[in-house]
């Protein structure tokens, strides 16, 4: 039973993270860069790399932003295929980006501070009165 449970969350993990790591190893093959390359430009090992892109680990907002950087392309664009930042104008970001670009924040701070502002913003949602009800 432990096993099928466990099981499930590698799944659920995969899903979520199925299209980052897609759409990183998109721009990775059009940059022409190899994943040892891009490893190395990056900093991380190769395996974890490979973990990314298969969707088997979470990249912290520091080794996004170092991924974007190497590649040339969004931050903000992998914070979304992340699932950091909300696609939807209406639902902040401005926040989300000003943290995750503080560069006097840990990895830690970061990611505190970014668990109480989306419950802060789910209480808010959760409290106001719905005017279609």
């Amino acid at each position: 039973m432990a096993k099928d449970k466990s099981t499930k969350t590698s799944k659920a993990v995969v899903g979520s993270l199925g299209t980052l790591g897609d759409y990183l190893k998109e721009q990775r093959l059009a940059a022409q860069l190899s994943l040892r390359q891009l490893a190395d430009q990056v900093g991380v090992s190769n395996p974890y790399l490979s973990q990314i892109e298969r969707g088997l680990r979470k990249p912290s907002a520091e080794v996004l932003q170092q991924l974007a950087r190497a590649l040339r392309i969004s931050a903000e664009q992998l914070y979304v295929r992340a699932g950091i930042v909300h696609p939807d104008p209406g639902h902040g970001g401005g926040v989300e980006l000003a943290v995750l670009s503080d560069p006097g924040l840990t990895e830690r701070q970061k990611q505190s501070l970014l668990d109480v502002y989306a419950s802060f913003l789910a209480l808010n949602e959760r409290d106001t009165p719905n005017p279609e009800a």
